[in-house]
């Protein structure tokens, strides 16, 4: 059995089809909450995305009825019982962080497909990825200032840079909920769908990002990333390297001829 083959009960599942490998958050009865065993097998599946070239895209999506509820409630909750959470966070955290750095690292598109809940880590999982799609009555709820505690897993990560400052904290202290659209009209979704066919219309997306060559996948999501915190000079040095190493592939040079054959 390949190392990534996925087994019926494993909290995470990964499917391969071409380009685009699909990672499930399978841990339905729990709506697809974030505990160890989910979170190393994030890391685990990840790390095989980001080693594999043929693969351009990432697909994350939940089973069962929700997205993700976010962190398990009934382990953190023992821990804070037990006087254990450091340890026992700490190790949750230490995976599951180690999962969104290679996703954020790597140089393929990482396309969040979310239904039903995403709360607290779950709706910060959903947005730490690069794009996100979502069904029409998918509703998001931060979580965390009700239970007296700041954000995680991510979650300002993959919001603050898109929203700001102002209205992340509107998000997180002053939202009980929102919904697909209001994520749509704040940048966090790219496209929103009606329930039914969020699964063929993800599919349509990833296939279509699945076209971009993989140079201009890597060098646009690094430059991206880095423009918020990088001095000028720097990032216009960055673009430069990175377009000319473009330049020099295959895929370029096929682009270019196609368009010019076109022009004459």
């Amino acid at each position: 059995m390949p190392a990534h083959a996925s087994k019926p009960d494993d909290p995470a599942l990964l499917k391969v089809d071409g380009p685009i490998a699909t990672i499930t958050l399978n841990r339905p009865a729990a709506f697809n909450s974030i505990n160890l065993a989910i979170a190393q097998k994030l890391e685990q599946l990840a790390a095989y995305i980001e080693g594999d070239d043929a693969i351009k895209v990432l697909v994350l999506e939940g089973e069962g009825r929700a997205f993700s509820a976010g962190g398990d409630l009934q382990t953190i909750g023992a821990a804070a019982e037990a006087g254990t959470v450091t340890p026992v966070v700490g190790e949750l955290l230490k995976h599951y962080h180690a999962f969104i750095e290679i996703i954020r690292r790597m140089p393929k598109i990482s396309l969040s497909s979310v239904h039903g809940s995403a709360a607290g880590a779950g709706m910060g999982l959903a947005f730490v990825t690069d794009l996100c799609i979502a069904a029409d009555d998918a509703k998001f709820t931060p979580a965390y200032a009700k239970i007296g505690v700041s954000p995680d897993g991510g979650s300002t990560v993959g919001i603050v840079g898109t929203v700001g400052s102002r209205r992340a904290l509107q998000i997180f202290l002053a939202e009980d909920n929102f919904t697909a659209q209001q994520a749509y009209e704040w940048g966090l979704v790219a496209k929103t769908v009606p329930a039914a066919e969020l699964k063929a219309a993800t599919r349509q997306l990833a296939e279509r990002l699945a076209q971009n060559p993989p140079a201009a996948i890597s060098g646009t999501k690094q430059l991206v990333y880095q423009a918020a915190t990088t001095p000028v000079k720097q990032q216009l040095d960055a673009e430069e390297h990175k377009i000319i190493m473009a330049m020099h592939t295959e895929e370029f040079r096929a682009a270019v001829k196609k368009f010019t054959s076109k022009s004459k």
